[in-house]
């Protein structure tokens, strides 16, 4: 009886362990679930321009967003090589567009026929020369995405010019003024060259090191906020503004 009495006593025990057990491990999980989840955590991060996709999405994603990005290395090396070929002959040998595209088509031509004529006499093949075509498709949708863009320009212009967005109006007034000092210092070439290099690396180091980037942004876009906060409440709100927008009638 009394070795009956002790198991029965060593289990009530091992039961009462093993709800103690279970009981810490509920509270656990339910103190993991209150926790947040590293997502939600990730996603409360400050990212530059308010952005909430992967830079290659917010660069269009597809085949530019891939050579900005050096993605392929051998194309992303090609377009820079390239590029900076051109700007080099335009703008350091001060080639002209109209020379370089007549010399170049001069070679061209020559050799297309000089190589057609011999072929006959040396018993060889002549040059397959491809007919080339622009399509229709590719046209007609640029032309549309650019008459999009630039409709969109006239109708912000137009919202400026009638007063009526006076953070946008100082914001286009300083993007003007500071592309008119630029465009002092150097011509269009050389500042469609700059924008092109800076293109293909800008976004590669920002990805690079966008966990960096991102908190030091935040401060700067804090204090940017707080010191235009200080000139709104000093300046801006004492200049009149421009007529409201007409009340549709009923």
């Amino acid at each position: 009886m009394a070795e009956h009495e002790e198991k029965k006593h060593e289990e009530s025990l091992m039961e009462r362990i093993a709800e103690k057990i279970q009981g810490r491990d509920s509270s656990s999980s339910d103190s993991d679930n209150d926790k947040p989840s590293e997502s939600s955590i990730k996603a409360k991060v400050f990212r530059l321009f308010g952005r909430e996709k992967p830079v290659h999405h917010v660069l269009g994603g597809g085949k530019p967003a891939d050579i900005f990005l050096w993605r392929n290395k051998k194309i992303s090396a090609g377009a820079l090589g390239v590029a900076t070929v051109i700007w080099i002959l335009f703008e350091m040998l001060e080639y002209h567009l109209l020379t370089l595209v007549c010399h170049l088509l001069i070679l061209a031509l020559a050799v297309l026929f000089l190589w057609s004529n011999a072929a006959t006499f040396i018993n060889k093949s002549p040059p397959r020369i491809p007919e080339v075509q622009i399509p229709k498709d590719p046209v007609m949708e640029f032309a549309q995405a650019l008459r999009f863009e630039i409709n969109r320009a006239f109708a912000v212009l137009r919202d400026i010019a009638s007063g009526r967005e006076l953070k946008k109006f100082l914001s286009v007034i300083a993007g003007l003024w500071v592309l008119s000092i630029v465009g002092s210092w150097c011509n269009f070439l050389t500042l469609f060259y700059i924008v092109f290099v800076l293109l293909h690396t800008v976004p590669v180091l920002y990805e690079k090191y966008e966990d960096k980037v991102d908190p030091f942004a935040e401060k700067a876009m804090h204090e940017i906020k707080k010191q235009y906060a200080v000139f709104d409440a000093k300046v801006l709100s004492k200049i009149p503004r421009g007529p409201l927008k007409e009340k549709k009638k009923d």
